[in-house]
């Protein structure tokens, strides 16, 4: 079989495309690069949907922990805690079986207990405590000077924080944010070592690495390849990123603009 073939055969394999069986012996470089990268189609699906959709959370929970409302105040920060104070891989492993317990009750609950849904969800709730956190630190940061001049001109409610306490809130909070982001990406690969199970074995660029590595017993060359995949995916949510924050400070000086900086988190 040519690499040709094998592409055609297992490019889309991930999404139920293709070839249903998996290689079993006499792998191919071209095959634990095509199957890994099919697998990862699964990780920017969770990442993209999760930081679309926390993004807009993120905002709620930031000013509502701003909120000089006690219960919006305290409701947030309580959101914030529990999202931000218990591992990613343990919210995974309840969220399972408590889709699990629901699906009993009521089967409009089933979806939920499929990674494609279930596992989005706790992607999304955790991305969007700790996004709100810094929005909310974005916020606290607004110069004062800005909202006193906001109110100079007569800009009040809705209209003040949409041409001035949002945008600002941006274009301070987008360098940590593009972080998060990319942190994000990478914590999809926990999805399928959680609870929520690779039906048909339909997994992610994780789930089919570790696939090989056991089949093989060489971890150097599938792993290596993930690797790859996922630094690449890094650089495209940097430039992707970087973009928007160019977009934010078109109207700064050349000096004065925010540049993204690359931090990575060795713990969180």
């Amino acid at each position: 079989m040519s690499c040709w073939e094998t592409i055609a055969d297992y490019g889309l394999r991930s999404l139920g495309i293709g070839e249903r069986l998996l290689p079993r012996e006499n792998f191919t470089l071209c095959q634990q690069v095509t199957l890994i990268g099919s697998g990862l189609l699964w990780n920017i699906y969770f990442g993209v949907l999760a930081l679309f959709s926390g993004f807009f959370l993120a905002t709620t929970v930031a000013l509502g922990k701003f909120s000089k409302n006690r219960i919006l105040r305290k409701a947030s920060e309580w959101f914030i805690f529990v999202f931000r104070g218990s591992p990613l891989f343990i919210q995974f492993f309840f969220a399972y079986f408590a889709f699990q317990s629901l699906k009993t009750v009521a089967p409009i609950f089933d979806p939920f207990s499929a990674a494609w849904l279930g596992a989005l969800i706790v992607l999304f709730l955790n991305t969007a405590a700790y996004s709100g956190e810094i929005f909310y630190g974005a916020l606290r940061s607004i110069p004062k000077g800005d909202v006193e001049a906001a109110d100079a001109y007569g800009f009040s409610g809705w209209a003040r924080f949409r041409r001035i306490i949002w945008p600002t809130m941006l274009r301070l909070a987008w360098p940590a944010y593009t972080n998060e982001a990319i942190f994000l990406f990478h914590a999809t690969t926990l999805v399928f070592f959680s609870g929520f199970p690779a039906w048909q074995q339909r997994g992610d660029a994780l789930y089919y690495a570790s696939y090989f590595a056991d089949k093989t017993f060489n971890p150097f060359v599938p792993y290596p390849i993930l690797a790859g995949y996922f630094i690449l995916l890094t650089l495209l949510v940097i430039g992707f990123f970087g973009l928007i924050n160019k977009r934010l400070n078109r109207h700064l000086p050349q000096a004065a603009k925010r540049r993204l900086r690359l931090r990575v988190n060795l713990i969180r």
